[in-house]
């Protein structure tokens, strides 16, 4: 980690900017991969020395490219969100735009990799953000998920909206993993999303993690999710955490991004992340929903 910086220092004092660039990505994602299974204990020292070095090897890399990759905070609820702007090369001038909504587990660099210098490379602005719950919101202000996504996206086409080089009729939102719910349900109530990407589709996030449940006992299960107390039901969970891997870090991962302390408090936050009742209905941009076959985690 800290060896790939210091290659890419190296690097870039005599001038080679793309092998510096390069490294700095390389040197970034391997701090990323370091903090993602330490999630267990939110105080392990080790998480912010992770994401802090993370976030500055990304910044050294986005200062390279050319144009340079514009390190964003957002105004969002009295403090602000981490994001990146990335834009193609040559004069400015108005563009379509994508807001790129990674997921459960993502961060706003990890989504370099993919939808930012894809939509780049075809002539599109792509704007990408930490939302609550995600990498940079919880490690700066311990904030977590909300099933109302649309109160983070509206502070993003807010901010777009202000930029000379962004298109106000050709906004998108793109919506990945966890985002295949958070997307669409920002567009629900965001009209001025033009269109929209659910890679893959999530409508009811709380029925994708009980779906390996007997159906018989969903809803006993469900009830017990909201009780005052349901001893049975945590030491089920507990011992899946013991036995299972999956289990062990996808209970791990929720607690951390809800905020919550238990298993079954994370099952029960779940509950609220659905596009039922109305809500998906009124979407009214045009939306790719994607289907991921054998998902792990979202199939509902």
């Amino acid at each position: 980690m800290d060896r790939a910086a210091a290659e890419a220092d190296a690097q870039l004092k005599p001038g080679h900017r793309v092998s510096a660039r390069d490294n700095y990505l390389r040197a970034c994602n391997y701090h990323r991969s370091s903090e993602f299974f330490l999630h267990a204990n939110p105080d392990d020292p080790r998480m912010a020395r992770a994401f802090e070095r993370s976030v500055a090897r990304y910044r050294a890399s986005a200062a390279l490219f050319a144009p340079a990759i514009e390190p964003l905070e957002i105004a969002y609820e009295g403090t602000t969100l981490l994001g990146y702007f990335h834009t193609p090369a040559g004069p400015v001038r108005r563009r379509p735009t994508i807001l790129v909504n990674n997921g459960f587990d993502d961060s706003a660099e990890e989504m370099h990799w993919g939808a930012a210098r894809a939509a780049v490379d075809r002539g599109w602005n792509a704007l990408v953000f930490d939302g609550p719950g995600q990498f940079a919101a919880v490690h700066r202000a311990r904030l977590h998920f909300r099933p109302d996504w649309e109160k983070v996206v509206t502070p993003m086409v807010d901010f777009a909206l202000k930029r000379p080089d962004v298109d106000p009729r050709r906004i998108a939102l793109h919506g990945i993993s966890f985002g295949g719910y958070l997307a669409p349900r920002a567009a629900a109530f965001e009209h001025r999303i033009a269109a929209g990407i659910a890679d893959d589709g999530v409508y009811d996030c709380g029925a994708a993690q009980l779906s390996g449940i007997p159906e018989a006992s969903r809803a006993q299960v469900k009830a017990a999710l909201s009780a005052p107390s349901a001893p049975q039901l945590d030491a089920r969970l507990l011992q899946m955490m013991k036995t299972n891997s999956v289990a062990r870090w996808a209970f791990t991962q929720g607690m951390y991004a809800m905020g919550v302390a238990s298993p079954r408090a994370y099952l029960a936050a779940a509950q609220a992340h659905h596009l039922r009742d109305g809500i998906a209905e009124q979407i009214q941009c045009p939306t790719l929903v994607c289907d991921a076959e054998k998902d792990l985690f979202w199939l509902c």
